[in-house]
């Protein structure tokens, strides 16, 4: 069971990844998203990651894994008009995908 200070750790890293996303957005779509909508699709991005078994995939002879993000926006997309939310729209999602990859790019190449 998770401790308070690895949820207050995941929370902080969750507003990180938002805040970066929130950055990387082109201006027009700056508007179209809340930060609660950001981090609905962030949660579900997490989700994506969570149930497909991409993170399961063995890395290229690079060390990388091949994510589809076109899968992960038809997912969210999908997800979110079952849950009542949006609705989004599949380019704008994308970019937001796209900032949350970014994110975990430059994680990467930090650590």
């Amino acid at each position: 069971m998770a401790t308070d200070n690895e949820f207050l750790l995941e929370d902080e890293d969750d507003e990180k990844t938002i805040e970066f996303i929130k950055n990387y957005l082109p201006q027009d779509l700056k508007e179209k998203f809340t930060d609660d909508d950001l981090y609905y699709i962030f949660d579900l991005i997490v989700e994506y990651y969570t149930n497909s078994g991409c993170l399961d995939a063995q890395p290229d002879e690079e060390g990388y894994i091949n994510i589809d993000q076109d899968e992960i926006v038809n997912y969210i997309i999908k997800e979110s008009a079952e849950d009542g939310m949006g609705p989004y729209e599949p380019d704008d999602v994308f970019f937001v995908v796209q900032g949350e990859m970014e994110y975990g790019n430059q994680l990467g190449g930090i650590e």
